[in-house]
């Protein structure tokens, strides 16, 4: 009887021990990140991070220091190790497919986040806010607020090739373009130049000043993401140029929302990296436990939305990491 207790105590004890984090081993995480050279690329690391302590499971986070060879060999690295599940916010949409397509025949549970992969890739999902329709939001808005104005508008890029880039720079240009069509009967928009930041505020900030210096009449200042666009505000406030505006495609970041709020900044996308990272973790972990539901969708679209002066109080929170 007393041996009976006292394995009947070890076996209690043994439970007491299993956490979550102790039972993990069969809950391995891999994310790989293009950067974390930009804010928005931190918060979502850390969305993901979260969401997958929550769940009890391991997790690797490598950053490819925007080198897609790095973020190859990343992911094969990660695999060999055993991950069961890889988010992957790719750097580069094509010379990832093969190694992810190769992740997936080992039967690791791929999730794209953020960035586009090509279609073809063998992955769950790719999941993302909608460029397009945000950057048409922030386009029509635009094109509301510069009513009667000529606009004379710079570019700010993130890196070339980037097809997120391209659909927010083009859903912007879309939604003035049927903006002034609809308000005004005509479209009257200059691109006077375009300029490569890389995602980050230091990259913003001398593409603008090179291209405030070639194009002073500028009135309008369009970037891919939060980040250039406030590199681009010390730009302008540098220059002690006024009468621009400045608008991003997406994002929302902490920073632009508060210069939303004090009317310094136009306009910016809805393109929440805690949603998307967690979205994201959630259908791969899911995927794990044998749990998606047959009519996932290849692309999975986070809700879009501008955000302005009108309702940056909905958005905004003051201790968001991002």
């Amino acid at each position: 009887m007393k041996n009976t207790f006292s394995i009947l105590m070890s076996g209690a004890a043994l439970l007491l021990c299993l956490t979550p984090a102790a039972m993990a081993a069969d809950c391995k995480v891999g994310l790989t990140m293009p950067s974390l050279n930009a804010p928005y690329f931190a918060a979502q690391v850390a969305a993901v991070e979260a969401a997958a302590k929550e769940k009890g499971c391991e997790i690797t986070t490598a950053d490819s220091q925007s080198d897609f060879s790095k973020q190859i060999s990343d992911i094969e690295d990660m695999v060999a190790k055993g991950v069961q599940i890889l988010i992957v916010n790719p750097r580069d949409q094509e010379a990832l497919v093969a190694t992810v397509d190769a992740a997936s025949k080992a039967g690791v549970k791929v999730v794209v986040m953020d960035s586009t992969l090509n279609p073809k890739a063998n992955v769950i999902t790719q999941v993302r806010s909608s460029s397009d329709e945000n950057g048409r939001l922030v386009g029509d808005w635009i094109a509301k607020k510069m009513k009667g104005t000529p606009i004379k508008m710079l570019l700010l890029s993130g890196n070339q090739g980037n097809p997120g880039g391209l659909e927010r720079r083009m859903g912007v240009v879309k939604g003035i373009v049927e903006g002034q069509l609809v308000n005004e009967g005509a479209v009257n928009l200059q691109i006077l130049g375009q300029g490569w930041g890389d995602w980050a505020t230091d990259g913003g900030l001398k593409a603008a000043e090179d291209l405030l210096q070639a194009h002073p009449d500028a009135n309008l200042i369009v970037g891919e993401n939060d980040s250039m666009v406030l590199g681009a505000a010390q730009a302008v406030k540098a220059a002690g140029l006024k009468d621009i505006l400045l608008t991003a495609a997406a994002d929302g970041q902490r920073e632009a929302l508060e210069m939303i709020k004090d009317g310094t900044y136009g306009a910016t996308g809805l393109n929440d990296p805690d949603l998307v990272g967690r979205t994201a973790f959630d259908i791969g972990y899911k995927a794990f436990k044998g749990e998606l539901p047959a009519d996932l969708p290849k692309l999975y679209l986070t809700p879009a939305d501008v955000i302005s002066k009108d309702n940056v109080d909905k958005y905004y929170n003051p201790k968001s990491v991002f």
